[in-house]
């Protein structure tokens, strides 16, 4: 697991309408929305990444 013990929780709540959104503690990482286009994994640690330990390696997601 890329960040183990530093995240508590990891849900996916069912919507509709092609909706997805990730939040980190109420605050808006990313929005398929806004950005129209869903985002590549890389992306979506790279992003949590620099919320949560911006000095955390990544190891090949960096690349």
């Amino acid at each position: 697991m890329t960040f183990g013990e530093k995240l508590g929780e990891l849900a996916l709540v069912p919507s509709s309408g092609g909706v997805f959104t990730v939040l980190l503690d109420g605050d808006e990482v990313f929005s398929r929305k806004k950005e129209a286009r869903f985002p590549e994994s890389k992306e979506l640690k790279q992003l949590i990444r620099d919320r949560i330990e911006p000095d955390m390696s990544l190891g090949h997601s960096d690349n």
